[in-house]
């Protein structure tokens, strides 16, 4: 009976393993196509969420995204099913998505940063007219305060 058990679990656990390879889809998509193809996939699926200028979200950007590369779902699915099957490549190409995304995030970061940049200098470059302004203004009546009335003056005041 031990003997079963060990059998059936030495099966089970070499039927578990899986080095499927699928074979090359005849619409295969070439390996930069799908760099590019996933980097605004993963963009799209980020965007899902986020409201657009309309304040609305819409409901799926990876229609746009096939419509941009002008091919179906079911040849991504095809090349994206035969590049999993082989780890290395998938893996390649990942990282290279990755640094794809790494450096889009960089551009707009800089170009924020220079939107910022751009609004401090307005509003540092505004604060010493402004400063000179408050102390004209301040100025003007703190010198009328300082003069000295006439007992005539006084009693007009009241």
């Amino acid at each position: 009976m031990k003997y079963f058990i060990y059998i059936g679990i030495g099966l089970f656990l070499l039927s578990c393993n899986s080095n499927t390879i699928y074979k090359k889809p005849k619409n295969l998509i070439s390996k930069d196509s799908m760099i590019m193809l996933l980097t605004d996939m993963y963009i799209a699926s980020s965007a899902k969420n986020q409201k657009n200028k309309f304040l609305k979200r819409e409901k799926n950007y990876m229609i746009l995204v096939y419509e941009k590369y002008k091919i179906d779902s079911t040849r991504f699915d095809a090349s994206n099913t035969y590049y999993t099957s082989r780890v290395d490549e998938y893996s390649d190409i990942l990282k290279k998505v990755k640094s794809n995304i790494d450096s889009l995030e960089a551009t707009y970061r800089a170009i924020e940063d220079s939107i910022q940049g751009t609004k401090i200098i307005k509003k540092d470059s505004l604060i010493p007219a402004k400063e000179q302004e408050l102390d004209e203004i301040l100025e003007e009546p703190l010198e009328r305060t300082t003069k000295k009335l006439d007992k005539k003056e006084l009693e007009r005041s009241r």
